[in-house]
């Protein structure tokens, strides 16, 4: 039986975007930093600090990324002020608050000891995102989507904000819904997203980072460290093609780091 394929404006860019725009993070996580657990699934704990403008955009981020076969969220009271949005030991602390004209929507702090993840922040700017450009459904849940997903070990699919989307918060876009070009929405993880979490969590430790940091993982202290100044990031670690830095790492010495990661503002 024969049959006849429509082929539509949709599927040519989706199309146009497999072929002419494969990420150059093809394998995406940075590093193999991950957090050190003893089995899979293991649940990983996202302070609340939100408000109610950023409440559901977090809940579904936690569901998006809870349908990973190796890891789980859950959504827990917050312990943190918004503004300073201190790390705690063993979770990933998300805020929100008006950080400022500093040229980035959002950021993810990431603390690492040797190969394993400790501790997380990520902050989300109001200050961009109580204008019209930014405050929208699409970009509030690309950019919480994207900054939580750092903090499990993943780096962007692609950084480049005219690229066609790739299906994944984690790839930059200047259409997040999809809707203004006619392409996918960036909103969520894809599937390369889950593959690349099950490749980076395939083997277990003896001791574990989650939700009880033991002694021998050796969290560095967030107390003295303002994570949204852009002189505490450290050294920049490459170039996305804007001209602009996506990923600083602050060398603590002793195999002890801190990872920023940063999405900017157009």
């Amino acid at each position: 039986m024969k049959r006849t394929i429509a082929i539509s404006v949709t599927g040519i860019i989706a199309l146009y975007a497999l072929l002419m725009a494969v990420p150059a993070y093809a394998n995406h996580s940075w590093g193999g930093y991950h957090w050190a657990r003893t089995a899979n699934p293991f649940t990983l704990k996202l302070g609340d600090n939100v408000s109610f403008a950023w409440d559901a955009h977090l809940s579904v981020a936690s569901g998006d990324w809870s349908a990973s076969s190796v890891l789980d969220t859950a959504v827990v009271k917050g312990v943190s002020n918004p503004k300073n949005c201190r790390a705690s030991s063993g979770r990933v602390e998300v805020c929100n608050s008006k950080y400022g004209n500093n040229g980035w929507l959002g950021i993810a702090t990431v603390w690492v000891s040797g190969s394993h993840i400790t501790q997380g922040t990520v902050k989300l700017n109001d200050t961009y995102f109580n204008t019209a450009r930014y405050n929208t459904p699409a970009w509030r849940q690309f950019v919480a989507c994207q900054e939580i997903g750092h903090t499990f070990g993943l780096d962007h699919q692609d950084e480049a904000f005219g690229n066609p989307n790739l299906g994944t918060c984690m790839d930059y876009t200047n259409d997040p819904s999809g809707t203004l070009y006619n392409q996918l929405s960036n909103e969520h993880p894809n599937t390369h997203d889950y593959d690349q979490l099950a490749s980076v969590y395939t083997h277990f430790d003896t001791f574990t980072t989650v939700s009880k940091t033991s002694a021998a993982s050796g969290a560095v202290s967030a107390d003295n460290i303002d994570t949204s100044n852009a002189s505490e990031w450290g050294k920049a670690i490459r170039t996305s093609r804007d001209g602009r830095s996506p990923l600083y790492v602050r060398d603590m010495g002793n195999g002890q780091k801190i990872f920023t990661f940063v999405i900017w503002a157009d």
